[in-house]
């Protein structure tokens, strides 16, 4: 049994998106305000703590109708809009075999079902609407008039002045969540977008009146919030399934104690002894705590934290002599010598050491608690454990640093599942979710396991954006050769293309290394984005568009015009044949481009003159209603060594672009040998033709990196280094097309250190 998918509706952002799970694992993964969170607090919200819900967990676009309702009634007449449809709505797809009828006999739709997909749909609903209507009409009614007796040149506004004014703080006061079975031959696919297509409820539909997942799935969660400080407070709720990381290490160790070692039999005789002897029971009970954690200690060690980070151990401390209270400390060893051994305190470790250890004692809580829950002391009787168990963690990387955050991903499941109940065994499933915001984590799993929520932009004015979430498992079709490549090279690179609010490709190490110091210098707008940063090459760029549009991502290509011309060539028998070879650009010259993304993508010219006469306008293109590209490529410029500047030439590469765009800054840097002798080039006063061509000879046997990092230790003034102008083209383009977007922005990101 496990859970297929979830289909979320009007909660937040998420206005119709379905959420596909791995069997085992499945990583949420989106650029800032995209959706993440939203889905978590979602799945919270109806699994766990559904009296949390307050009105800004419904839809934005829904609360134009809400309002309407309250005028309605203001009015004295009846509201046309049915209330309890603009509540959220969250649909929980399982897959189960026919031979665990057993766990879902309570949800069967229907006396034919043969094994398969059961769904369940959790709606909050309107308790009482009568109540409802009376109690916003008495509130209002006293708003008014305080209202009406003011001064007429002092007409102040008194809240609820709308219907969601007034259930701003008690929403939950209004509604009870109510569970409903749905019918697996209605099921849709999501839209080309990730939009879902919701099941629309007939009139006949019974409610579902048990709990629906009681005794059938055991829901946990680590939300982000997390303190290791002394009494920090919960600030969530009482409800054990949603732990937050509060308090100390220690008193998590407590905790655990007590739920799974302290019961496994009765009080020993040595602790007895320890109302007589304190130092004899502590030592008993240090070695009961050390057998005891043993088992646990060994599971955190597959984490392998790397570093010098002290050890951890448990040292027990009695409370009191009133009774058989114990207490115990963590504390890290930090050094022995033959007669002492050496401790500090839990709160001098690492706040990413801590965050690690406490998650994973609440991982091994959480599997311990699910599959050898405590005896019952009602009448009920011992409890079995659920048959699937749904783990949530939210950006788990909070605190550690890149290693710890790839291990803990890698080792989590393995955590969760290691009991001899479960391991490889298919009676008990676990599924594991995560969202991140860490490319480090993403790096560590699988496409398949990947899900990316999509902002998609507002359909009209009057509405806001929302989400969606693409699987990127079914993205790339049956083009294997593709994925592969893809699938290799973002795991040769690293994954920040799925945080990203726009993407640059370029086309070699000195455009990585010097399109962000353009960026900083000339765009501070674009500067304040999240901008992917990706050197893939013109050949290779085109295999990535399957992944583009998948994600819906802004991306820009610099890339080079790569002219080339028929010519004829010998072969190694001796004779001839006509292939292109590459030239110097040139217009009229019946020249030909040889880069793939010219060709293949966009602008999907091959001709030399055509693509060199594109005007401005026409270098972007929206593709298939999903995303927008610009593809920049060197263009005419004028001739640098003119005082009259009327002569046209056309660049070759980046850096012979970057040359005749800095002709005099160039002249005062030093460094690599090949930009001495650009320096050299540059300060003499020959004629163009033989500057390009003398140019040409240097940048194809360039150290193309040495000269680009030359240019940023050599010239002072940032700003005078100034883009050539087909970069600066492409790049005043990102920046419109992210300028006035909502996003949540950091400084640009490069995948290469």
């Amino acid at each position: 049994m496990r859970i297929s998918f979830i289909e979320i509706k009007g909660f937040r952002k998420l206005q119709s998106c379905r959420l596909d799970l791995d069997p085992k694992k499945t990583l949420l993964v989106g650029a800032n305000n995209s959706g993440k969170t939203s889905a978590m607090i979602a799945l919270r919200k109806f699994l766990i703590t559904p009296k949390n819900i307050d009105i800004r967990d419904i839809s934005i676009q829904y609360w134009s109708d809400i309002e309407e309702v309250g005028k309605a009634w203001e009015s004295g007449g009846e509201a046309c809009i049915n209330l309890e449809s603009l509540m959220p709505s969250l649909d929980i797809w399982l897959d189960v075999p026919i031979e665990q009828i057993h766990y879902v006999i309570h949800i069967l739709p229907n006396i034919d079902w043969a094994g398969g997909y059961i769904g369940v749909r959790l709606q909050f609903a309107i308790k009482d609407i009568e109540k409802l209507r009376v109690d916003y009409l008495s509130q209002r009614s006293n708003a008014k008039q305080i209202e009406d007796h003011a001064p007429h040149h002092q007409k102040p506004s008194i809240a609820p002045r709308t219907l969601i004014e007034f259930l701003d703080s008690k929403l939950f006061k209004y509604v009870t969540l109510k569970a409903y079975a749905l019918d697996s031959s209605q099921l849709r696919a999501p839209d080309s977008k990730g939009r879902a297509q919701i099941q629309v409820l007939s009139e006949d539909t019974l409610e579902i009146k048990t709990e629906p997942f009681k005794g059938l799935i055991d829901i946990r969660e680590i939300p982000a919030m997390r303190d290791f400080s002394a009494g920090a407070p919960s600030g969530l709720d009482s409800d054990a399934k949603s732990e937050r990381l509060t308090g100390t290490l220690s008193e998590h160790v407590r905790s655990y104690f007590n739920e799974h070692i302290e019961q496994l039999g009765t009080m020993e005789s040595d602790d007895i002894v320890a109302f007589s002897a304190m130092q004899q029971a502590e030592d008993a009970f240090d070695k009961r705590l050390k057998a005891g954690f043993s088992p646990v200690f060994q599971e955190l060690d597959i984490f392998g934290i790397p570093g010098s980070n002290p050890n951890i151990v448990i040292n027990a401390k009695f409370k009191s002599l009133d009774g058989l209270r114990h207490d115990s400390v963590v504390q890290y060893r930090i050094a022995e010598d033959e007669k002492y051994q050496r401790y500090l305190p839990e709160s001098c470790a690492g706040l990413g050491y801590q965050n690690l250890i406490a998650m994973t004692f609440l991982l091994i809580r959480f599997r311990q608690d699910w599959i050898e829950p405590k005896e019952s002391v009602n009448l009920e009787g011992y409890t079995p454990p659920a048959p699937l168990q749904l783990v949530m963690i939210e950006e788990p990387e909070a605190h550690l640093h890149v290693q710890v955050q790839q291990v803990f991903i890698k080792q989590a499941y393995r955590v969760l599942r290691n009991h001899p109940d479960l391991q490889d065994k298919t009676e008990f499933t676990t599924q594991l979710l995560v969202s991140t915001h860490s490319g480090h984590v993403s790096h560590e799993v699988d496409f398949a396991n990947i899900r990316y929520f999509r902002r998609l932009p507002a359909e009209s004015l009057c509405l806001p954006p929302t989400s969606s979430v693409v699987n990127l498992a079914n993205i790339f079709g049956q083009d294997k050769e593709t994925e592969r490549f893809v699938k290799r090279y973002i795991k040769a690179t690293d994954c920040d293309l799925f945080f990203a609010d726009g993407a640059i490709f370029v086309e070699g190490q000195a455009e990585r290394i010097l399109v962000p110091h353009f960026i900083r210098h000339h765009f501070p707008k674009l500067w304040r984005c999240y901008i992917s940063l990706i050197d893939l090459g013109g050949a290779n760029a085109p295999r990535l568009r399957p992944l583009i549009k998948a994600l819906g991502l802004t991306s820009l290509v610099i890339t080079d015009l790569d002219a080339a011309k028929l010519t004829e060539v010998p072969t190694k028998k001796g004779g001839t044949t006509l292939r292109n070879v590459k030239a110097k650009p040139e217009v009229g010259s019946n020249q030909v481009t040889t880069n793939s993304t010219l060709k293949e993508w966009h602008p999907n010219l091959i001709n030399i003159d055509d693509l060199v006469a594109l005007k401005d306008e026409d270098h972007s293109i929206f593709i298939d209603n999903e995303y927008t590209l610009y593809v920049a490529y060197q263009k005419a410029v004028v001739d640098p060594t003119s005082t009259a500047q009327l002569k046209k030439l056309i660049p070759r590469t980046f850096e012979d672009a970057m040359v005749y765009e800095n002709f005099d800054v160039l002249k005062e840097i030093s460094g690599s040998s090949t930009t001495n002798k650009i320096k050299e080039l540059v300060a003499s006063k020959m004629l163009i033709e033989d500057l390009e061509s003398e140019l040409f000879e240097i940048i194809a046997k360039a150290e193309k990196a040495a000269f680009a990092i030359d240019c940023l230790m050599n010239i002072e003034d940032g700003s005078s280094l100034k883009p050539p102008p087909y970069i600066q083209a492409g790049l005043k383009w990102l920046e419109s097309q992210l300028d006035g977007n909502s996003l949540l922005i950091n400084n640009v990101c490069t995948n290469h250190a």
